[in-house]
């Protein structure tokens, strides 16, 4: 697929504004060339002394092709950069709409700096595609050929002279600039992808790095990133002025053409000594509209490869799918239905999930166990159909998650996940993320229930709540999971960092606002466990042990010498 394809497409759409945009680019161009060539002509005449109403005509022209142009540079630029605009926003909402189906895998597949780098930098940078790269061509194209009909009516030759011109500043001109761009091209962008992986990842473990004295080591990798991309930049500023240093020696050339062919001309009678002044000055204003061709190809080629960048990040495999459009309904306990379900990560060497079936009937409570790396977690994510399996189906109220929206999933689910993110702000800001209007009263209820009792609304927290405890994170996350009123309750270890006795406390209320609702518990606590209706034991992606609470501890199986180290970890301490 052509990268500039989705580009294409978006001009299209702004095919209006474009029209208009080209419009004005012309009538400024041509009326730029004109307004000089009778400055340059109005001059001439003042020397041969005619007469007044001659200088009049010739004056109000000139201030009347400085208001035309005027105006409709003003209208380019209006149009222009809203049809720009306008495409920048179509292209970042299509950029987000492919790349949220890909969340989380793409961040297993991308690290969050150079993620970071193509979301903002190579998105903007396609803005320059139209303005830098599909626009002055049009208009460099239709003002040299006004301005060489003009020409010609005075002379074949200046015509010529002219074409000549516009070879030069739209073809060679540009094709020596792209012949030494393409020994740079990309390696800004690279680099610059890079610093921003590495800052990123800097910030993030920053503390860590801290500890164990690396800090020092990654500041001096910083520098040499930041050091390589000041010399990528300046080389290709450097290549960049060359261009235009070329352009205007282009121009200079041609101007200097232009005075000496008219000279001579002129001693052969073949041209008015009144009009050499106004094609000298025609073929010097008509140059500027050129001026954009000299770093055309650097443009064109930044553009290129932010596009190819951003169409292997969320097109990897072509087209996005055709987004399903049956809903789960609202308002009723979710019955789940896992068959032969298969998943294996990117570049693992073994599946996360191997043939798992499971049946949890709507308004029952399971909890899955296992050890660390048995798939339990992999099952939410499945559910919420934020990884899609290899093989096998999963069942929501009898309905395929294939043929679902995932909205409508999120919506009716209430989700607790071992990592909770949490927004720079206040207390009440992250407890009111699903947007709805909620009271003080109640917020400060399902604090309570977390409890949370002593935490104001007003308290800040800061980004990914970094001063807060993992306990105070875990029961925030669950106050805020309180307030939705879906029917299926996913929790993935919600109050593993808690004590015994708040974790108890906490796990009361949230069973007294679930009942009637579906509810997964992933836990490796096994304390609690005997009000579960289901408890399924995972080891290595396949499920081993299925049956309740009573029935397990009979078998004598696996959960039963979990149960048994347990208490036995319980009794040392």
């Amino acid at each position: 697929m052509n990268e500039l394809a989705i580009l294409s497409k978006a001009m299209i759409a702004e095919r209006k504004d474009i029209l208009l945009s080209i419009l004005g680019g012309f009538i400024a161009g041509a009326a730029g060339v004109a307004l000089f060539s009778a400055s340059g002509y109005l001059i001439s005449q003042t020397v041969f002394m005619p007469p007044l109403y001659t200088l009049i005509v010739l004056t109000a022209l000139v201030k009347l092709l400085g208001l035309l142009r005027a105006a409709s540079r003003y209208g380019e630029r209006l149009y222009s950069h809203r049809a720009t605009f306008s495409m920048l926003s179509r292209l970042r909402t299509g950029f987000f709409a492919r790349l949220i189906p890909l969340t989380p895998g793409i961040l297993n597949k991308n690290r969050s700096g150079d993620l970071l780098a193509r979301i903002v930098g190579d998105v903007e940078s396609l803005q320059n595609y139209f303005l830098r790269v599909a626009y002055p061509p049009v208009i460099v194209i239709t003002v040299f050929l006004a301005t060489m009909v003009f020409s010609a009516s005075y002379s074949f030759w200046m015509a010529c002279l002219f074409i000549t011109g516009m070879l030069l500043t739209a073809l060679v001109v540009p094709g020596i600039v792209l012949l030494g761009q393409r020994s740079i091209h990309g390696r800004v962008r690279k680099q610059r992808a890079l610093l921003s992986t590495e800052v990123t990842e800097v910030l993030y473990g920053f503390r860590d790095l801290k500890v164990y004295g690396q800090l020092p080591q990654r500041e001096q990798q910083l520098q040499a990133a930041s050091a390589a991309l000041t010399a990528e930049q300046q080389r290709a500023a450097g290549h960049l002025l060359r261009g235009q240093a070329m352009h205007t020696f282009v121009t200079f050339f041609i101007s200097w053409g232009v005075l000496t062919l008219g000279a001579y001309l002129i001693m052969e009678g073949a041209l008015a000594g009144v009009f050499l002044a106004m094609l000298v000055m025609a073929s010097q204003t008509v140059f500027e509209e050129a001026a954009a061709m000299a770093t055309l190809p650097a443009y064109k080629q930044d553009s290129e490869h932010a596009a190819k960048r951003l169409t292997e990040t969320v097109m990897p495999a072509g087209d996005l799918p055709v987004q399903p459009g049956r809903t789960l309904a609202a308002g009723d306990a979710v019955s789940v239905e896992l068959s032969g379900v298969t998943f294996q990560y990117i570049d693992e060497w073994r599946p996360a999930l191997t043939e798992v079936s499971l049946q949890l009937p709507a308004g029952s409570r399971t909890a899955v166990v296992g050890p660390s790396g048995s798939g339990k977690s992999t099952l939410i994510d499945l559910l919420l159909k934020l990884r899609t399996p290899v093989s096998g189906d999963i069942l929501l109220n009898g309905v395929s998650v294939q043929e679902l929206d995932e909205t409508g999933i999120w919506e009716a689910s209430n989700v607790v996940l071992q990592q909770s993110h949490f927004f720079r702000g206040t207390v009440r800001d992250n407890l009111l993320l699903n947007g709805e209007e909620q009271s003080d009263e109640v917020l400060l209820e399902a604090l309570a229930k977390a409890q949370l009792q002593d935490v104001a609304l007003t308290d800040v927290v800061f980004e990914k709540g970094e001063n807060l405890s993992d306990g105070e994170k875990q029961r925030l996350a669950l106050a805020r999971v309180m307030l939705r009123k879906g029917r299926l309750w996913l929790l993935d270890e919600p109050t593993s960092s808690l004590d015994y006795v708040t974790e108890e406390r906490v796990l009361t209320h949230l069973y007294e606002q679930s009942a009637g609702d579906t509810l997964l518990l992933i836990c490796h606590r096994l304390t609690g466990l005997e009000g579960m209706d289901r408890i399924i034991v995972m080891e290595q992606g396949r499920v081993i042990e299925t049956g309740s609470y009573a029935e397990l501890m009979e078998q004598k199986g696996y959960l039963y010498r979990m149960k048994q180290i347990e208490l036995q970890m319980i009794g040392e301490l």
